[in-house]
């Protein structure tokens, strides 16, 4: 594509230098530029895009976007090498314009659905491209667990749970190409301030749940709130492909008012109150799973859920509100979420048939933390064991918490690594160990410290007997641990197997 034409789709665009130049691509990292590209000079959060613009030009960059703000100083040194410029108001919007463009804007041809929430958004995302899947839609999925186009699995995405812009749109195109009609996007809070998931012209938009979260990030929960909230207003504005918009909400959580207000989609609404138009009635539980009596729309069905714990009953409820939207047929959407084996990480069993319970989630938050905790005191006759740590590089005063949720809900707490990122992994587990102590638990007796994640596992599950049961919590899928200066390989599910091997289960 000519700059010229590429120029076309980015907003408020001008164009500085001389010639027009085919674009073969795009890159924000400098390190990642091929001959031919134009170079999208970002803003990062320790390290700012236009400082590596020589090292772009070397690597064979054609063209670079620069943001206006930045542009007094940083065009004046291209005037020697002629290079042209796009000078656009925000380089990470323009990043997801020029993205979207080179890729052919595979959104406006996709049937997109959007999940957002503090909670549930990779379960529900999953669980989405489970029913669609099922009804015979080729579908794909872009989550922080797994990516998928159709039946193929991608490779990982790496740290981002919402992946940039230029892969969220070359994934949208190798689902085109692959013949899928339907794609399903984890948008996280980040994702939408960063605008990574901009021109994905969203046709459902889902809600599951808010409560503070991301504080050290959005700065306010309001301005947490309004993250999420630009998934309900980019309803308005995408491209229409024969369906309805729809906004599906949860209409347990009061935030669903607020997004109701932002688009004039249509609403449906999903919950546990008679008011909803798909609800949940007469629940049972059914092993670890659930039974209960779905109404939606006049009608009534039984259903069932294998997949524990009534924020996944939530989640049922949504995956039906968005089958209604797409027209997918009912019963067989129904029959798809009983046939659902949870998404990866997200309430997974391990069993190598051993007589206690090993259950591995990526709650990393207090209160998510707290659920699953409960949900294992009602389902368990044994101790509750959980092995967790806390992410660095976030809210500090999350790992007091959950030292007092681990304390409250718990028998016996190891405090390990997470992901500690650039900090030091003992000052985190040290503000953990406060928040048990403070709650009256004693370091040796109630709790105990083990920083490698993979001997805590060990530890917790050596010391599991009859009826007890494990969370390993926090990592979920993930497959290493990243320290300040190395990483270590770390996949909970894995680790738990080759222990419970080791003791001599499963062999």
């Amino acid at each position: 594509m000519r700059l010229s034409e590429l120029a076309a789709h980015v907003s408020a665009a001008s164009l500085r230098g001389d010639g027009d130049p085919e674009i073969r691509s795009v890159s924000y990292d400098s390190r990642s530029v091929l001959p031919g590209s134009i170079f999208v000079a970002v803003t990062g959060f320790t390290a700012d895009g236009h400082e590596f613009i020589n090292q772009a030009l070397d690597s064979g960059a054609v063209v670079l976007a620069l943001q206006a703000d930045r542009e007094a100083k940083w065009l004046p040194g291209l005037a020697e090498s002629r290079t042209p410029a796009l000078i656009v108001p925000d380089t990470r919007a323009a990043l997801a314009q020029i993205a979207a463009a080179l890729s052919g804007f595979p959104g406006r041809r996709l049937k997109m659905i959007g999940v957002t929430g503090t909670d549930g958004k990779t379960s529900l995302s999953h669980l989405l491209h489970h029913v669609l899947s099922s009804a015979g839609e080729n579908a794909g999925l872009i989550s922080t667990a797994e990516c998928w186009v159709g039946d193929q699995l991608l490779p990982d995405t790496g740290r981002f749970t919402t992946p940039e812009a230029p892969e969220v749109q070359q994934m949208l195109s190798q689902m085109e190409e692959a013949a899928c009609r339907w794609a399903v996007i984890e948008a996280t809070s980040h994702g939408l301030t960063l605008h990574r998931v901009d021109e994905c012209d969203f046709d459902i938009a889902v809600f599951t749940n808010l409560y503070p979260d991301h504080i050290d990030f959005h700065q306010t929960l309001e301005g947490y709130v309004n993250a999420k909230g630009r998934l309900f207003s980019m309803l308005d504005s995408a491209v229409h492909k024969g369906l309805e918009k729809a906004a599906v909400l949860n209409a347990d959580d009061p935030s669903s008012e607020r997004f109701r207000s932002l688009t004039s989609a249509r609403i449906i609404t999903y919950g546990f109150h008679s008011g909803a138009d798909v609800i949940a009635e007469d629940i049972a539980p059914a092993g670890w799973g659930s039974r209960f009596l779905l109404r939606a729309f006049g009608q009534e069905c039984e259903a069932r859920m294998t997949v524990p714990g009534e924020f996944n009953i939530s989640s049922t409820l949504a995956a039906y509100a968005v089958a209604h939207a797409a027209g997918l047929d009912a019963s067989g959407a129904v029959d798809a979420i009983a046939a659902w084996r949870g998404a990866p990480g997200r309430m997974q069993f391990v069993d190598a048939g051993q007589p206690f319970t090993v259950l591995v989630d990526f709650a990393h938050a207090a209160e998510s933390l707290r659920r699953v905790l409960m949900l294992m005191r009602e389902r368990s006759r044994g101790r509750i064991i959980v092995v967790f740590g806390c992410i660095g590089e976030r809210d500090k005063e999350r790992r007091y918490r959950m030292g007092q949720v681990a304390a409250e809900s718990a028998d016996y707490t190891i405090v390990t690594d997470d992901n500690p990122y650039s900090e030091d992994r003992d000052g985190i587990i040290e503000e953990i160990a406060r928040g048990l102590s403070a709650a009256g638990r004693r370091q040796g007796h109630d709790f105990a410290v083990i920083p490698d994640r993979r001997e805590a596992i060990s530890h917790a599950l050596a010391m599991a007997v009859d009826g007890d049961a494990v969370l390993l919590a926090g990592k979920g899928h993930e497959r290493e641990v990243h320290l300040p200066d190395s990483t270590y390989p770390c996949h909970d599910p894995s680790v738990a197997r080759e222990v419970l091997r080791d003791l001599g289960y499963g062999r």
